[in-house]
């Protein structure tokens, strides 16, 4: 995939999946946009990408700053092509009956309304530039509900369904919105579901997780052609099939 003279705005670039992200996206071509709240960690990650990386602070629980990293974005590369919604959190992991509604809110903000904001941030100034894609880290976590997840389950599924309508209001105007649900990833979100042993995810081996790079380069392949048929739906990194289209092994 080739994307000499596109730019990506990449949200939770400062690790995991984010990262990998932003490292395969600037391989491919990309200018990159990494925004995340951990101001030192993409500052480093600017520094080792060069000069087709810009470092942006940002929280995307609030749209004010979301809406500024963009038009930072445009001030630095002049145009945004690609929107990858990745930030995410999963703490505090707890039962419905016992949750801290104040934390539980504060997921939602992060992991549903965080992706609102970026679309509602980005796809403007992709429609006026005659489109864009915008990709969102989605989870089977949206289709059925895991014990303790309360707050995730519900904010993936939301997250689904913002795609869907990304898709359905915008895709006339050259928006192609994905998902993509990757299944069980060797990051820091896996630590934080293992030491809290409340359900069989928190059983998992290590071993068990895929390496954030292939999310990577899966969202690389999905902004070509090649994944329309999935446009205003999800893709699964469980399906064999997909993982033989992306190249995985």
């Amino acid at each position: 995939m080739d994307l000499t003279g596109k730019t990506a705005l990449i949200t939770g670039a400062s690790r995991g999946i984010g990262a990998a992200a932003a490292r395969s996206f600037a391989a491919a071509g990309a200018k990159v946009a990494l925004v995340a709240r951990s101001r030192d960690a993409i500052a480093e990650l600017a520094g080792e990408i060069g000069a087709d990386a810009v470092a942006i602070p940002c929280e995307i629980s609030r749209y004010w700053e979301v809406e500024q990293a963009v038009q930072n974005t445009l001030r630095a590369f002049g145009r945004l092509d690609i929107l990858v919604n990745n930030a995410g959190v999963i703490e505090p992991i707890s039962h419905l009956s016992e949750a801290d509604p104040e934390a539980w809110g504060s997921v939602i903000d992060i992991n549903l309304k965080g992706v609102f904001h970026g679309m509602r941030a980005a796809m403007p100034v992709m429609m006026s530039q005659g489109g864009g894609t915008i990709l969102t880290i989605g989870s089977g976590a949206a289709h059925g509900p895991v014990e303790g997840w309360s707050h995730y389950c519900a904010s993936k599924a939301g997250a689904l369904m913002l795609t869907r309508m990304a898709d359905k209001e915008a895709r006339e105007s050259g928006i192609r919105a994905l998902s993509l649900s990757p299944g069980t990833v060797a990051t820091q979100m896996q630590r934080e579901i293992k030491a809290s042993g409340i359900n069989p995810v928190s059983q998992l081996d290590w071993s068990d997780h895929i390496p954030p790079e292939w999310v990577a380069q899966t969202l690389l392949w999905m902004c070509g052609p090649q994944a329309d048929d999935w446009l205003g739906d999800e893709i699964s990194l469980r399906d064999e099939s997909i993982r033989s289209r992306v190249g995985l092994t």
